[in-house]
């Protein structure tokens, strides 16, 4: 008897059995995702009619169901190492103080290490600069975004020739 043992079939009969049914499992996907892709190539513009539609999408990240990293803080974070200053990247950003604030506050309780790292006083006023690892998550979520939207701009061409 070999060391191969499957329900009760040994030897080169069970080893039959079981690449037959990784065989059929394999298959069968297969055979399920062309499915979907065709019925969903033929049925939702159908559905849809005529018109220029597109898939779109945002993308942002959360922590423990909520949301903390996306474009916005992205975008205060950057204007923040471009202007030494939270008041100043604000007015950037057409936003008030306080709001500001308010995002800054959530990214560095959020995260490990804080993200936006503040000094007050001084003869200057103090001033705020963004850490190593805030310019590391910066890079993450460009090029994660980057991915998003060529995800969502593939989409959009499977849906238009689908429609054609």
């Amino acid at each position: 008897m070999s060391g191969f043992m499957m329900t009760g079939i040994t030897g080169e009969t069970g080893r039959k059995k079981w690449n037959e049914r990784k065989r059929n499992k394999y298959t069968g996907n297969l055979f399920r995702y062309i499915c979907y892709f065709w019925v969903m190539a033929n049925s939702i513009p159908h559905i849809l009619g005529k018109g220029a539609f597109e898939i779109n999408g945002s993308l942002w990240m959360e922590k423990d169901g909520k949301r903390f990293f996306g474009p916005g803080p992205v975008e205060l974070m950057e204007h923040i190492e471009q202007t030494g200053s939270i008041n100043q990247a604000a007015k950037k950003m057409s936003m008030s103080y306080k709001k500001a604030w308010e995002i800054v506050n959530n990214l560095n309780t959020m995260t490990a290490r804080p993200l936006v790292i503040t000094a007050t006083g001084g003869e200057k006023g103090g001033g705020s600069y963004i850490s190593e690892e805030a310019k590391q998550l910066i890079t993450y979520h460009q090029l994660l975004r980057k991915r998003f939207h060529q995800f969502l701009e593939k989409e959009s061409l499977r849906l238009k020739k689908a429609g054609q």
